[in-house]
Parts: structure tokens; C-alpha cells; sequence
């Protein structure tokens, strides 16, 4: 493990302060939750937590039929990374951290369609957003389903943003249950 040669006190509550570098570093927000583990050597593990991740499986699977159905690569966040990729972009973003504008636009809690200025999935800017859908799970952002730009698909119609949203949809209400 990195040391990162910052030290801080646990106060008589218990709480320690992150620091602000860590904090921006790791993309920790006010509010968002983190898993605390210990592994063998003893050592305290704060780990940031997607509720989104403990579906794995089901995501890859949601994340395949609507790329399927589609015809067209699909991807879905959470807040950080690309956490399943189904089509061509798949070794080139998954697990990738989402770029700070598409993070930003997840943010208005609305369809992303751009239109005239591109939002890229990841930082590197090769691929770029065609339409998104936030999933808003207990009043909170948790992520987002989206199609990728597509030269043979160049449109996203009104079925396609239907498709979207039924998925995002559907998965606000799994990590509900």
C-alpha cells in the first residue's frame, strides 16, 4: 500500500477526516457511503461503496439484452466507473472511471441526449454518449444506463430512450429491494 504520509486523530466520537486530496483523488462525496473492512495484517480499509456493484451479474446480464436489443454498444455506471460493457467498446472501458462531464450531467437527474457539444464516457475522449438514463435509487444518483455513439446508428430514436429509461427504471428498484 501507498503511504501517502498524512496522519490525522480519531476524535472522542470515533470520526476521522479524510483528507480533502484523498477525498478529490477518490471521487468521495459528502454523503457517499464507504465500506470499512480490516484484512490480515490489521489494517483499516475504507473502500468506496457501490450499492450498484452488489448486482454485478444482473447488470452484465441487463446490460447485454438492451445492447442486443439495440443493435449498439451499451454500458452501465455508477458514479465513478464503467461497472458493465456490452458490444464492441467492452476491453477498452470497463472499469474505467466516467468522465467528470458525463458525472455532471448524470447529476440532473434527467435523459442525457447530447447535441451539440459530445459527452465523452471516460476521460481519454474515443468514446462518446449517444443518450443516457440516470438511475435514481432512494432519492440518490446511483448511476446511469447509456448507448454509445455508433457511426451505423448515428440517431437514437424515441424507442431507444424508452429502452433506456425502463432499464434505469428497473434497476433503481432492484437496489431498492
Amino acid at each position: 500500500m501507498k503511504a501517502t504520509g498524512i496522519v490525522r486523530r480519531i476524535d472522542d466520537l470515533g470520526r476521522v477526516v479524510i483528507p480533502k486530496e484523498i477525498r478529490r483523488t477518490m471521487r468521495i462525496r459528502e454523503g457517499d457511503p464507504l465500506e470499512i473492512y480490516t484484512d490480515r495484517n490489521g489494517e483499516v480499509i475504507f473502500k468506496k461503496y457501490s450499492p450498484m456493484g452488489d448486482l454485478n451479474t444482473f447488470v452484465s446480464q441487463l446490460c447485454d439484452s438492451v445492447s442486443k436489443t439495440i443493435g449498439t454498444s451499451c454500458v452501465i455506471c455508477d458514479r465513478d466507473s464503467v461497472i458493465a460493457v456490452s458490444g464492441t467498446a467492452k476491453k477498452d472501458v470497463y472499469e474505467r472511471s466516467i468522465s467528470a462531464e458525463l458525472e455532471r450531467a448524470m447529476e440532473q437527474r434527467q435523459i442525457i441526449r447530447p447535441t451539440d457539444t459530445p459527452i465523452c464516457l471516460t476521460d481519454d475522449d474515443r468514446y462518446r454518449v449517444s443518450i443516457a438514463a440516470p438511475v435514481i435509487a432512494g432519492g440518490d444518483v446511483s448511476g446511469c444506463v447509456a448507448l454509445l455513439r455508433d457511426e451505423q446508428h448515428p440517431t437514437v430514436g424515441e424507442v431507444e430512450s424508452k429502452l433506456l429509461q425502463t432499464a434505469a427504471t428497473f434497476l433503481s428498484q432492484q437496489m431498492t429491494m
